[in-house]
């Protein structure tokens, strides 16, 4: 996505958080939002297809970055999410499948998109990568067993990175959601409303109980920081893990 002469890569555009964050970006030209299913050429916003989970997929996908000569100042990477399970030792395949896939794969999309920035921090020009996570990487959840390994492995190779690119003017932060309200969320929530017999409205009081805010958070906040860590905002931040939960998480 294009702002002025800045251009994002939004990873998982089409999903409930994507795409509240597209929407923040563009917001100032409704009009080409409006295509958001059509490829675009030229100026403007342009979407290409790319399986995280495939590596022929993040080749080709590097490919077409490279031939679009498009370079990079910003990067929002959602990697694939393991699926809640409170197994704490899956066998070997389901782990290998799992890092293939939630890891190995996002970051080989990543080193793509760096190759394709081109920062000059002593004019000013600085490129941000904001990696989307959730609080299991702060914090241990029971019931996001896999989850809380994984998290965890990309918030050391988030401050790996900020330590080893910061010099080349390339930021990375990480952004940890708590429980935050995208449609299939919201999908989760009605479940298990139906199931114990009470009205969304009820189930959801019950679950943000804990919250210090007293609710979940919604796709379009997400965006509004996520935008704030692609801005000037986050000129002097860097290898920073950020929760978004409303103040769920007790750890300091």
């Amino acid at each position: 996505m294009t702002d002025e002469a800045r251009t994002i890569l939004v990873t998982g555009a089409t999903g409930g958080i994507g795409t509240a964050v597209c929407h923040q970006l563009a917001a100032r030209d409704e009009t080409k939002l409006k295509t958001l299913s059509n490829e675009l050429t030229g100026v403007g916003h342009v979407w290409l297809q790319l399986d995280m989970t495939n590596d022929q997929s993040i080749r080709q996908f590097g490919e077409e970055l490279a031939a679009r000569r498009i370079t990079l100042d910003g990067v929002v990477l959602m990697p694939p999410q393991a699926h809640s399970t409170n197994d704490p030792m899956p066998g070997a395949d389901a782990w290998r499948a799992l890092f293939q896939n939630c890891f190995i794969g996002p970051l080989e999309v990543l080193k793509a998109a760096i190759d394709r920035m081109n920062p000059e921090p002593v004019n000013g020009r600085r490129a941000k990568i904001v990696i989307i996570s959730g609080i299991s990487s702060a914090q241990v959840l029971g019931h996001y067993a896999t989850s809380n390994v994984l998290r965890c492995a990309w918030i050391g190779e988030a401050k790996t990175l900020a330590f080893a690119l910061g010099a080349r003017g390339i930021h990375v932060n990480t952004l940890s959601l708590g429980g935050t309200l995208s449609p299939w969320y919201r999908e989760g929530i009605e479940k298990r409303a139906d199931a114990a017999g009470i009205t969304f409205d009820q189930r959801l009081a019950e679950e943000t109980a804990n919250v210090p805010l007293g609710k979940y958070g919604e796709p379009a906040e997400v965006a509004v920081a996520v935008e704030g860590l692609l801005s000037h905002f986050s000129d002097h931040m860097t290898g920073l893990n950020i929760m978004h939960d409303g103040g769920f998480t007790r750890s300091y």
